[in-house]
């Protein structure tokens, strides 16, 4: 029985090696950022800093520290301080998660700036 062929074997190309080094640094270069993305953590504030939401990057609340002294704004303005709060840190762990992935799609099509320079990380 043969051994199965590495399907990652350059067969002493030094050009496919060289390529192929490439492709596995961007591939490590990409598991990286999709690390970084999961550990996205937005951070909103309302009603003057006493209302504070937090959020991981799908938007979902990770945390709510509301001050006692925010108690005093009654139930209606309590509600819309969390969500404007919540409105905030999602908006921020949006922010945070396009700027991580801006230097990947610099230069491409789905890159916002058509002037077609790429920006390094």
């Amino acid at each position: 029985m043969t051994p199965p062929t590495d399907p990652f074997s350059t067969g002493g190309d030094p050009e496919l090696g060289r390529l192929l080094k490439g492709f596995q640094q961007d591939l490590a270069a990409l598991e990286e950022l999709r690390d970084s993305i999961a550990s996205v953590k937005g951070r909103g504030e309302a009603a003057e800093g006493r209302v504070v939401v937090n959020v991981t990057q799908t938007g979902a609340l990770a945390g709510i520290t509301i001050d006692p002294r925010a108690m005093r704004l009654g139930s209606e303005r309590l509600a819309e301080a969390i969500m404007e709060a919540a409105a905030r840190a999602a908006r921020d762990a949006e922010q945070e998660a396009s700027d991580l992935v801006a230097p990947f799609i610099a230069g491409t099509l789905l890159d916002g700036d058509r002037s077609g320079e790429a920006r390094r990380p």
